[in-house]
């Protein structure tokens, strides 16, 4: 019985980083689409800002995709 579970165990392992990397990917695009449609909320209202919102949005979404790449490398 012990035997069997632990043959099943390196999949079960594979299958919840998977998961897990699949989230985090997720949880980043949904960040960094709603930066970008915030950020082209914010020039609609004052175009005047550009240079400041773009600055910022290009920041958030690097931290952003930051921690998708993150669980890419710590889901594997």
């Amino acid at each position: 019985m012990a035997q069997a579970a632990a043959a099943h165990a390196p999949a079960a392992v594979g299958i919840s980083g998977s998961i897990a990397t699949g989230l985090g990917a997720g949880g980043a695009a949904l960040g960094v689409g709603l930066i970008g449609s915030k950020a082209v909320e914010a020039v609609g209202r004052n175009p005047g800002a550009f240079g400041n919102i773009l600055t910022l949005g290009i920041i958030a979404m690097a931290l952003a995709e930051g921690l998708g790449i993150l669980s890419f490398i710590l889901g594997k």
